[in-house]
């Protein structure tokens, strides 16, 4: 119980993909929200990209979550720190929020400039033009990232007050010394041999709707069961959620207390089916060829799991948080 609640390896780096990853689990929810109101506002397949301008506006508001998130759970577990324990200045905080803001617009913008500068070579209709670069970088600058700034300062004063230490946030204390972890264990003990069944059985649960999606995206056919996705999604945030908190149980039950990495990579695991799945697709349910529509096929299936192992990661990992302080909270320490 002295190291359960330990501070994970790369702090910063953790605390920014569950602030992204809340951020794209409201995200989600928006969109698939706005798409099933569509009988008020207009059905969204009518005019097109008005999914994509909804995907935009609600990543720009939804900044704020993601900043929040980062922010709350750094200052969560910093004071469990070797560097919080010798009372060291560090730059953390900054890392965190500079991490927050920057992780995933990287990614996406060097897969999207890749997939730009093959549509100009080849001279598609597919190219964003220039005007539209810039506009969408003015938003990202003067919208998403001051909103990120503002959650993360938010989240950083708003989770209470350090002089109580890590006891403020968790049922036990943690131990200066990390206790060495078992290595003797059974292969149902070790995170590699339970993360994949992990993954395969999220992906199990959303598999089916997959193949309309893609469909939808592929071969030219309209998507408008909305109100089904957002049951697939309410689903998906179960069993991923299910599926952590047994993986986590069962590495703690092998007294590996390192369990949050592991819980963030049994809901991200998830992403690997999914892609995997994408070129099952690719090869046998479409006929397309040649580097163009390869380049786009495998870069927007990159973007859509990188995408979807943040949300399930962060789903994935929230539940395990809340059951390993759920029954520390109730078990008598000696």
């Amino acid at each position: 119980h002295g190291d359960v609640f330990r501070a994970p390896a790369l702090l910063p780096l953790f605390a920014s993909l569950v602030g992204t990853g809340w951020q794209l689990v409201v995200l989600t929810a928006s969109v698939i929200l706005f798409a099933v109101l569509g009988p008020l506002h207009g059905e969204v397949h009518e005019e097109r990209g008005e999914v994509l301008h909804a995907v935009i506006v609600c990543y720009s508001l939804s900044s704020i979550v993601a900043g929040y998130m980062s922010g709350k759970f750094f200052k969560m577990y910093y004071p469990t720190t070797a560097a919080a324990r010798r009372n060291e200045k560090t730059a953390m905080w900054q890392m965190v929020m500079a991490l927050t803001v920057l992780l995933l617009p990287t990614v996406t913008v060097l897969i999207l400039s890749f997939l730009n500068f093959v549509s100009l070579v080849y001279g598609t209709i597919n190219a964003i033009p220039f005007l539209v670069i810039v506009k969408l970088f003015l938003i990202w600058v003067f919208i998403s990232v001051p909103l990120c700034v503002v959650g993360t300062m938010l989240g950083r004063h708003a989770s209470g007050d350090t002089s109580k230490g890590p006891l403020e946030h968790f049922p036990c204390r943690v131990n200066a010394i990390p206790r060495p972890i078992p290595e003797d264990v059974p292969w149902y003990g070790k995170p590699a041999g339970l993360i994949p069944l992990a993954g395969l059985l999220s992906f199990g649960s959303i598999f089916i709707e997959l193949y309309y999606v893609l469909t939808s995206l592929w071969n030219y056919k309209f998507y408008h069961v909305y109100g089904f996705l957002l049951g697939v999604y309410s689903i998906l945030a179960i069993v991923v959620g299910m599926t952590s908190i047994i993986v986590v149980y069962f590495c703690l039950n092998a007294e590996n207390y390192l369990w949050q990495w592991t819980a963030f990579g049994s809901g991200a695991s998830t992403s690997g089916y999914v892609f995997l799945y994408g070129v099952y697709y690719y090869f046998f349910k479409t006929q397309m060829h040649g580097f163009l529509q390869t380049s786009f096929y495998f870069g927007y299936m990159t973007l859509i799991a990188v995408n979807l192992g943040l949300l399930c990661g962060t789903l994935g990992h929230g539940a395990a948080h809340s059951f390993v302080k759920a029954i520390f909270q109730n078990v008598k320490v000696d």
